[in-house]
């Protein structure tokens, strides 16, 4: 890491005395608190990408076992009855599905968007119609493939459809079947994706994932890639093989980090 000792002063304000002030007491040096904290980070960024994969896998499985389980492709948006989200769900479905028409409304050109208008305003557009309501109107009008609002959709919601909420409705009919081995309890399931959901937050935030909190997402994370679409448990099915590297170079870092944070407290 290149840092020079008169650029200490400047990176201590980007980065603020308050997010390095547990690291410069442990340490009684700025630089390395400074090196240390971006370590950390390389660390986060790793676990972060490691956490990726296991959150794509995880909503593609549940997507496909859905649809099947649904009868269709719609079950996202228009589950058959008598079957219903959860407010909290059913927000972050719409949120999504909005965040999905955004995108694909700012890919239009001004032609484009003013064709919208005929749809949106059959009888013609009111003369005190605001900018922001005619964009929410227009954008309403774009379709989105279900894979465009899935993309959209945060852990959070995948997470918490593994909750005790959904025990009857969805995970003994359907998502059991993201973890098909007859062994695995919803519960336990629950539980190891809320661990790495909480740590997926916090790296987001770029605040650190260290000490029993790495300790407790790596296990919840082989927990997970040892499951996830296997019929076996253990440490080659093809999610965990596919991370296998990965998982390995992010424990090496760590295991690193822990050993320097360790020698300043000796």
């Amino acid at each position: 890491m290149v840092m020079q000792d008169e650029d200490i002063a400047e990176i201590t304000l980007l980065l603020s005395p308050g997010r390095l002030s547990n690291l410069r007491r442990l340490t009684g040096n700025t630089k390395e608190a400074i090196q240390l904290h971006q370590e950390t980070l390389i660390v986060g960024a790793e676990l972060m990408s490691v956490i990726a994969t296991i959150e794509i896998g995880l909503r593609n499985s549940v997507s496909e076992i859905l649809s099947q389980h649904f009868g269709g492709p719609n079950w996202l948006l228009s589950p058959p009855a008598p079957f219903k989200w959860r407010e909290v769900e059913a927000r972050k479905i719409r949120t999504a599905q909005d965040t999905a028409q955004r995108s694909e409304y700012s890919k239009l050109n001004s032609e484009e968007k003013s064709d919208l208008d005929l749809k949106a305003y059959p009888n013609g557009r009111p003369k005190n119609e605001t900018h922001l309501n005619r964009a929410k109107k227009r954008r309403k009008l774009i379709q989105v493939s279900n894979g465009k609002i899935i993309a959209e959709i945060t852990f959070h919601f995948w997470k918490k459809i593994y909750g005790a909420d959904y025990e009857h409705s969805l995970w003994r009919p359907a998502l059991k079947r993201t973890f098909p081995h007859k062994s695995i309890k919803r519960s336990d399931v629950a539980i190891n994706l809320e661990n790495i959901y909480q740590s997926r937050n916090r790296l987001a935030h770029h605040e650190p994932v260290l000490h029993a909190r790495f300790s407790t997402t790596m296990s919840s994370i082989d927990y997970i890639i040892q499951r996830l679409g296997s019929k076996n448990i253990g440490p080659n099915t093809p999610l965990a093989n596919l991370l296998a590297e990965p998982i390995a170079s992010v424990t090496e870092k760590a295991d690193a980090l822990h050993a320097r944070l360790a020698a300043y407290r000796r």
